[in-house]
């Protein structure tokens, strides 16, 4: 009655899915941090308020978008024609390899990109179990003006912060002309409308990073011919996005107060300015179908936030660190994707 609980095919997918909620748990409670922080540290809402107002946004955002972020990531590693075991191995090692990296900079209390471990975990597992050929890096396409493959999700992840940085840039020293001749009384406006940019911060993060889980699903449905092309089941989306919303609603405090208090004292229009532009670049490049860091984003506009307003005040060698842990995130996720793909295969053979 039960014979499916053992067939092979049956345990490869699930343990498939539970490294999946796992990785999109991680993530969850990883970005929470950054999206919930500087309305936490500027007094505007309190945690319990700005945790539960994101996980909502962030639960609802994956049924409403389209899913190109997910073609994107599920489509540039070719594990199609390999055996059910080593496409296994590539998906379960590239989310080991991510959980690694989110739990230890999760711990050091520096925000990373959960993103960026997936890509650089893929790809090592790719490049060790499948070759350098069946990975679509997108060179040719981007000789003929278009993004596709790995270039597609390299830009998304190394152009976003710079954009942050100048969006939020932008909109700080907007937000200073309109309202520098303002009296106090106008922090009541910006402390109603965080409640707006928190939810659509949210909203975006939702929509891009839940279908990083949704891409994995698909592709080892896709190796194990349980699909005939890549696409993503109904139960998948409700999956991800119940995982990351529940990894939304621990959050990580760490990392809020790195973010929150280490940079620069926080006020509530440099909370607004920094939520809006964050979520400005995670919907242009959902849009796009091009997967983004929310925890660069988020990070790299307050930058941009704090420089248009007094840059001696930002505390630049903090940030200094945590950028120098973004240029070491693809590289070592590519180590760990090829170390735990060979210690999966090894313990498997």
């Amino acid at each position: 009655m039960f014979t499916f609980f053992t067939d092979p095919v049956f345990i490869e997918l699930a343990a498939v899915i539970v490294a999946v909620t796992a990785f999109n748990f991680t993530n969850g409670f990883h970005d929470t941090a950054d999206m919930v922080a500087t309305a936490i540290a500027s007094r505007a809402m309190t945690p319990p308020v700005a945790i539960a107002l994101v996980s909502a946004a962030t639960f609802v955002a994956p049924f409403v978008v389209g899913l190109a972020v997910a073609d994107t990531i599920g489509t540039f590693v070719n594990i199609e024609s390999a055996s059910q075991q080593t496409a296994e191995s590539v998906v379960i090692a590239a989310l080991i390899a991510a959980i690694s990296y989110n739990l230890f900079t999760w711990w050091l209390g520096y925000p990373s990109s959960s993103s960026n471990s997936l890509a650089g975990g893929l790809v090592g597992a790719g490049l060790y179990a499948v070759g350098v050929d069946n990975i679509n890096w997108g060179v040719l396409a981007l000789a003929q003006g278009e993004l596709s493959g790995m270039m597609k999700v390299f830009a998304g992840l190394l152009v976003s912060p710079l954009f942050g940085f100048v969006i939020g840039f932008i909109i700080m020293k907007v937000f200073i002309r309109i309202f520098s001749r303002f009296t106090r009384r106008i922090s009541g406006f910006f402390v109603a409308s965080q409640y707006l940019s928190v939810a659509w911060l949210g909203f975006s993060h939702g929509a891009n990073d839940a279908q990083k889980g949704m891409a994995i699903i698909g592709m080892m449905l896709l190796a194990s011919g349980e699909t005939q092309t890549f696409s993503i089941p109904d139960w998948a989306i409700l999956l991800n996005a119940t995982a990351l919303t529940v990894g939304t609603m621990f959050g990580g405090w760490n990392i809020i107060r790195t973010l929150g208090f280490g940079l620069y004292r926080l006020r509530v229009i440099h909370s607004v300015a920094n939520q809006l532009g964050s979520a400005l670049v995670n919907s242009l490049a959902t849009m796009i179908g091009a997967p983004t860091s929310t925890t660069q984003v988020v990070t790299a506009t307050l930058l941009g936030n704090g420089a248009a307003e007094k840059p001696g005040h930002v505390k630049w060698r903090t940030a200094g660190g945590i950028i120098s842990s973004w240029w070491l995130n693809i590289p070592v996720s590519i180590v760990l994707g090829g170390l735990y793909c060979y210690l999966y295969l090894l313990i498997m053979s």
